[in-house]
């Protein structure tokens, strides 16, 4: 039997559209509430040649009317589905009354074919055609997007699909894409306007209640309360501030899908199914389960790994994972992504037959930041990260290869006044860490979780070269104030990172803010160095988990203007930076 999924959290839409349609069943007057109406779902494109419309359509996805920019009239965009070794040409038409582009993410491309106005060229004008025109030299899932103003958070993104070359070295019966975002009736505009006005806008669950203290007093004592609470109280901060737009204002889709329309897949019993997911939100970092079926983990971020088993995996915003399972018996099984914070989920089905649903499980509880998630001190008045610092100012930013996870922290001159709140001081290596609210699964429930460590290229690294040099950068803010830069230096007033062609550099990203942070390097592959030297994951995102450091090893092997920016929509402007390849 089918039953109604459970609601993730009530915001102001859902209550107010519940009470209209109970008076409506009640026979009483009200505010009659618009019929939801499906976007079209979107089409497979195939072949060497592919034009592309973009333009605003109304859409209904939660019972208001809205205005969305689709691709082709869909959202989300068309599955584009090429081959390695092909060169494609894209003809982009804009019907919309401003200027857009779109940014092929993860696909190694000249830089003129990129799509970052500014950096790659100048976008596209109302009514004008851009042709782009590249040679695919890579295979796997990705995806593209808007990289325009908030265009991606209005529906202008959808997925690539890229057949090998030389075969597939997994094995499947069945293929889908499972494309993830999220869906704002408020206008992006507007989100970004509240979120300026109080970074914690829409973060309602970041204040504690007297029932929470009580509940904990109960179960750990006063002491172990206090020892849990008192740095938090101290440093003016919450335990809950997991994540800056939540469910108060979103609904969570599944290939243009909300949970009540229930996408869906089918399979014969005893097929192997490979499931590609990616993350296409604005501002959610998902969370995802198919309970009761085994995962096993194929690629990240269109690239082969080595096969890893997991129950749970955490899809940062732009990461994309390929999974095969095999789903067996007369039953359907849920796809359960939940946001980071609890505030929602997304669901579809996989299931036998269109008449059979699975249960919607139950959300996790609320995520609860611990110390080392912390690991951090105020940047106004913080004695001990001065007296740290003080010695370490001025050095350069570029230190000698080798350091790798044992590198000195060094925090400069600029990470200093109202624009970065905190500082960490002894950051975490990320590597081995599920991240806040996943890391108590194992034991509580028995689930095998997903790590970055998990993850060896299914074949060995191109290149085995030791790094000439490290750069560290820092990813600062002050979240009340809404404000985000790299080493307390926004974009607008940041100087480009110089690499030179053909060396191999270390990057060292230390995040300062209680929040994770997604972070996409265009052009270029990122290598994780997960601890095998010689089988190196190559990924395009690396998500950066509060109070901790990720490093991986680039070669600067394509030339050009390229972005490294925060995936995360709203903050993705201040922090960024330009990396030039000369």
């Amino acid at each position: 039997m089918t039953k109604p999924p459970r609601c993730g959290s009530v915001s102001r839409r859902t209550f107010v559209t519940g009470i209209s349609a109970g008076m409506a069943l009640l026979g009483l007057p009200g505010s009659p509430t618009p019929a939801r109406a499906r976007v079209p779902p979107p089409t497979t494109l195939t072949g060497e040649n592919f034009s592309l419309q973009v333009d605003q359509r109304a859409v209904n996805l939660t019972g208001q009317p809205r205005n969305a920019i689709s691709v082709n009239d869909s959202i989300p965009g068309p599955i584009l589905h090429w081959h390695e070794g092909q060169t494609v040409t894209l003809n982009v038409l804009n019907q919309l009354d401003k200027n857009t582009s779109i940014h092929w993410y993860g696909i190694r491309v000249p830089n003129p074919m990129n799509g970052v106005p500014g950096l790659n060229f100048s976008g596209i004008r109302p009514g004008e055609n851009f042709r782009y025109r590249f040679k695919v030299t890579q295979s796997g899932t990705y995806w593209y997007h808007s990289h325009s103003g908030f265009q991606r958070q209005q529906g202008l993104y959808g997925a690539i699909v890229i057949n090998p070359a030389g075969g597939e070295p997994v094995t499947y019966d069945r293929d889908y894409v499972v494309l993830l975002s999220d869906w704002s009736d408020e206008s992006p505009q507007r989100i970004y306007s509240n979120l300026k006005k109080d970074g914690h806008y829409y973060n309602r669950r970041r204040h504690r209640t007297t029932t929470d203290l009580w509940r904990d007093v109960r179960a750990k004592g006063i002491e172990q309360t206090w020892r849990e609470r008192h740095p938090w109280n101290f440093a003016g901060m919450s335990d809950r501030d997991v994540s800056d737009v939540t469910g108060y204002t979103y609904s969570y889709l599944i290939n243009g899908q909300t949970p009540e329309d229930n996408w869906t897949a089918l399979f014969t019993p005893g097929e192997i199914v490979r499931l590609r997911f990616i993350n296409a939100s604005a501002m959610t970092i998902f969370d995802l389960r198919i309970p009761d079926l085994d995962m096993t983990v194929v690629t990240a971020d269109g690239q082969n790994i080595q096969p890893v088993r997991v129950d749970e995996f955490r899809l940062g915003t732009g990461e994309t994972y390929d999974v095969v399972v095999r789903p067996s018996g007369d039953r359907a099984y849920t796809l359960f992504a939940q946001a980071i914070d609890r505030g929602g989920y997304a669901r579809g089905t996989l299931t036998p037959a269109q008449s059979l649903s699975a249960e919607v499980p139950p959300m996790d509880p609320i995520p609860i930041l611990d110390k080392r998630d912390m690991g951090f001190t105020r940047a106004s008045g913080a004695r001990a990260a001065d007296r740290q610092s003080t010695a370490e100012e001025g050095n350069a930013k570029l230190a000698p290869a080798g350091l790798g996870s044992h590198s000195p922290i060094i925090h400069q001159p600029t990470e200093k006044g109202h624009g970065v709140a905190l500082r960490a001081l002894a950051p975490q290596n990320g590597m081995d860490d599920p991240g806040v609210g996943l890391r108590e699964h194992q034991q509580r429930y028995n689930r095998r979780i997903l790590t970055y460590r998990d993850l060896r290229s299914l074949t060995p690294s191109l290149d085995q070269r030791q790094p000439q040099r490290e750069l560290q950068l820092h990813l600062t803010g002050n979240p009340a104030r809404y404000l985000w830069s790299i080493d307390g230096v926004k974009y607008k007033n940041a100087t480009p990172i110089l690499l030179a062609y053909g060396e191999r550099l270390r990057i060292t990203l230390v995040n300062d803010t209680l929040l994770t942070q997604p972070m996409h390097l265009h052009g270029l592959w990122s290598e994780l160095e997960t601890g095998d030297g010689q089988y190196l994951p190559r990924k395009h995102t690396v998500m950066v988990q509060p109070g901790a450091k990720i490093s991986y090893l680039v070669n600067a092997d394509n030339r050009g203007r390229w972005a490294l920016h925060c995936q995360m929509l709203y903050r993705t402007y201040g922090i960024f930076r330009e990396v030039r390849v000369v």
